[in-house]
């Protein structure tokens, strides 16, 4: 079913066997890849052959690294629709703008692709126990998986995160522990506790399973629009899989000769008031600091710092692409914007895209005749908290 070669570590290079388990890098502590047998996949399957599977992600399991299809765990993620956005291009006097709705995987966002990739694997190798530092629908989405596979689930997350996303993960049997403090204070706890518990550590970036999941994105993206990519991909950033993710997904497919279309220019979006990714490509750096005192509504973007983070930047910088940082202000103008005319009800983290779009435009960055694909990913529903000033009943 799967081809997986070999893992290797993104920063070292150091090479790791496949079929066992692994957090980090064992020599330097970066993220780990996967890597895969492309020759012998090229001689397996087809680029013909993909369509006639079955609408969601493991439609391309040759490229995904579980091993054993009676291992998968599968909710219906995957395959969500494109959408030629002529409403808000209309608007906006742009034709080729299009919308990749994320927010119709089960849980309502991308990370459902992640975990639904990440938990099947770890269950594959023996894992009863999982846990998760997040801010929100990353620990939902593991918490449904876990559910499903019957493994238990723990979750660490920021204490002022809105209720929704703490109710999601007890409703699913997740154990929730509320951490004072910021992503990184989560991130930090739910190292230690695995470290003194034995439970694997799912947390982005932390294995290398997510990423694959992630990468499904991209795969879709190229299928959808008949195996030719946009020209430009905007994407909101937080730990940054999902940009990652898709980068992997393009150079393999192009390695399989699935595509012959220049690849997309990527742009990593931020919030203005938590943005060290955007702070650290403006000044020409291959690692970020950490962002102090990081706030912003869109809480998928409230990440100071990520141990991936080189990685986001070398996307960045490879694909000939950019970083940008909008405010919540434009976010939430962009949220009703979407909504009015598109029918969508998006996310603050993808409204932040089409504050990106315009701001790219007016910069001349992205011009008239290209085709540009904004990410939104997640479900407005999450975030009603956001409008209760607006309600009367």
């Amino acid at each position: 079913m799967s081809f997986v070669h070999h893992l290797e570590c993104s920063k070292c290079g150091n090479k790791l066997e496949p079929d066992r388990l692994w957090n980090l890098c064992s020599i330097c502590g970066k993220p780990l890849i996967v890597l895969y047998d492309l020759k012998k996949i090229r001689r397996s399957v087809k680029q013909g052959d993909i369509a006639g599977r079955k609408p969601n992600l493991w439609r391309y399991q040759e490229l995904l690294p579980v091993q054993n299809p009676n291992n998968i765990l599968c909710l219906g993620e995957g395959f969500t629709p494109l959408i030629h956005a002529t409403q808000v291009g209309k608007a906006l006097r742009f034709a080729n703008l299009y919308i990749k709705d994320e927010g119709q995987n089960p849980t309502g966002s991308f990370n459902a692709r992640g975990l639904a990739v990440a938990v099947s694997r770890a269950r594959e190798l023996g894992v009863k126990e999982v846990l998760i530092s997040s801010t929100g629908n990353a620990a939902g989405a593991m918490s449904a998986y876990a559910a499903l596979g019957g493994l238990k689930a723990f979750v660490y997350m920021p204490r002022d995160v809105p209720k929704t996303f703490v109710v999601e993960c007890i409703a699913m049997g997740a154990e929730v522990q509320l951490v004072n403090g910021s992503m990184s204070n989560c991130s930090h706890r739910a190292a230690q506790d695995a470290r003194q518990s034995g439970r694997f550590d799912i947390s982005t970036f932390k294995e290398p399973y997510r990423v694959e999941g992630n990468k499904t994105m991209g795969f879709e993206l190229a299928e959808q629009m008949g195996w030719k990519l946009p020209d430009v991909i905007i994407y909101p950033t937080g730990e940054g899989t999902g940009l990652v993710g898709m980068w992997k997904a393009f150079e393999e497919l192009q390695s399989l000769g699935w595509i012959k279309s220049k690849l997309p220019r990527m742009v990593a979006v931020q919030a203005s008031r938590c943005a060290p990714i955007v702070k650290a490509f403006n000044q020409g750096k291959k690692f970020a600091e950490p962002w102090r005192d990081a706030q912003t509504i869109a809480y998928g973007l409230c990440v100071p710092d990520t141990i991936g983070d080189f990685l986001v930047l070398r996307t960045l910088r490879e694909s000939r692409g950019t970083a940008i940082a909008v405010s919540d202000t434009e976010i939430m103008k962009a949220i009703k914007q979407v909504s009015n005319t598109q029918g969508i009800f998006c996310s603050p983290e993808g409204a932040a895209t089409l504050v990106a779009f315009k701001n790219l435009r007016k910069q001349g960055w992205i011009e008239d005749n290209e085709t540009v694909v904004l990410f939104n990913t997640a479900t407005g529903l999450k975030y009603v908290h956001l409008w209760a000033k607006d309600l009367r009943f």
